[in-house]
């Protein structure tokens, strides 16, 4: 038995909400059980120096997570004078998963700025901020088509992501934290929403695993980003 009570395969509550924050273009709130990200989506009539002139659109990505969104308090990285590494990680994450669903000749040479801010941890942020990020980004396009400063639509299939693991020697979707700190094996899984794999993060964190366990995971991962998908398109129609 799961500590939250769920079947292998259950995903936790998911719940969009949109429209979330005055200001930016596009915005919502994900909540995956405990997990609570905040994700905006800013529009620039910039892109990085390096692709300037190209004529092709960038999209990228910054993560944090408020002090208290933990069991405990953390100490701002503005505080610390850096990010750790882990912020550096996670965000290059957000930022390259969004563009694998991104046509960028179609967005034009502009920037699209996603912030994932996580308001409440309780495992999976990261796969929360990517899921949320793609609606705030949608949002955000959404207003581009409007006005008529995009012709056709860049954003080509919706990008999604779901983590999964063997904890007591089971296979489980959408592991919480209490999984999390005892899985044997812990894994992140980003794709499209046609299915196709964008990024495996796979460890064994105490025991190994086999091929079929992967695959297995592999499967749960499929279920769980179809049913995050849906959520999605819910929630931007």
């Amino acid at each position: 038995m799961r500590p939250s009570g769920r079947n292998l395969s259950d995903m936790r509550a998911v719940s969009i909400e949109t429209g979330v924050t005055k200001h930016a273009e596009g915005s919502c709130l994900i909540k995956m059980g405990d997990t609570h990200v905040l994700c905006t989506a800013t529009i620039e009539d910039r892109v990085p120096p390096f692709i300037k002139g190209s004529g092709l659109g960038w999209v990228t990505a910054e993560y944090g997570m408020l002090p208290r969104a933990t069991n405990t308090r953390m100490r701002r990285e503005a505080a610390a004078g850096k990010q750790g590494g882990r912020t550096v990680e996670i965000q290059r994450l957000i930022g390259r998963s969004l563009r694998a669903g991104v046509d960028r000749v179609a967005l034009g040479e502009r920037q699209i700025t996603v912030d994932c801010d996580v308001i409440q941890a309780d495992g999976g942020t990261r796969c929360a901020s990517i899921t949320g990020g793609w609606v705030a980004l949608r949002l955000a396009v959404n207003k581009l088509m409007k006005i008529g400063d995009v012709i056709s639509d860049p954003l080509v299939d919706p990008v999604a992501a779901v983590s999964c693991g063997i904890y007591a020697g089971q296979p489980v979707l959408d592991l919480d934290y209490p999984e999390d700190s005892e899985a044997g094996v812990d894994g992140n899984f980003i794709m499209t929403g046609s299915g196709k794999l964008i990024e495996v993060q796979m460890s064994a964190e105490g025991s190994v695993f086999s091929r079929a366990q992967m695959n297995e995971l592999i499967d749960l991962a499929e279920k769980g980003v179809g049913e995050l998908v849906a959520a999605q398109k819910a929630a931007t129609k």
